[in-house]
């Protein structure tokens, strides 16, 4: 009976430790498979928190008005995000302009109006800059519900194949 007991406990406690560690392995990053770092600033009163288990897909797409790259890119993946519906998938663009006028007139200019877009006005001194390590350039992210990177470096050529498994 005992013996029982003691295979009883051991089997419990191998489950409990395989499920406790499953995502355990998981590191916040800037990589696929890694956890996306939260956003706590931004004007949003209770920040980014991309653990949302609602199934929905968060796309981040970081842009600066002198990088005519991420600019152009931020456009394009605004308006293929447009294509699908929002419970599939939300898009947050952050330009790294320091001067709130240049952001303003920007998304003006980009008819980005009524989009979520928001302005880390600290640009390349911000500790989110430092988060997302973007000193290697400008870049977009396709974040999970459960707040992994998917893809990094996302385009409007691949938004469409990667949110068609979904």
């Amino acid at each position: 009976m005992k013996v029982k007991a003691y295979v009883l406990i051991a089997a419990v406690l191998s489950l409990t430790i395989s499920a406790v560690t499953k995502d355990a392995g998981k590191v916040e990053g800037f990589s696929p498979g890694d956890l996306a770092p939260e956003i706590t600033s931004l004007g949003k009163k209770n920040g980014f928190h991309f653990q949302n288990h609602s199934g929905t897909y968060t796309l981040l797409s970081f842009w600066a008005a002198y990088d005519a790259g991420s600019r152009a890119n931020n456009v394009r993946l605004s308006n293929e995000v447009s294509k699908f519906s929002s419970d599939k998938i939300v898009m947050y663009s952050v330009s790294l302009d320091e001067k709130k006028s240049v952001f303003t007139e920007t998304v003006k200019m980009d008819k980005l109006e009524g989009t979520a877009q928001l302005h880390e006005e600290q640009g390349k001194k911000s500790a989110l800059y430092a988060k997302y390590k973007l000193k290697r350039g400008l870049r977009s992210f396709l974040i999970d519900d459960k707040g992994v990177i998917v893809a990094t470096d996302v385009t409007p050529e691949t938004l469409g194949g990667l949110l068609k498994g979904i």
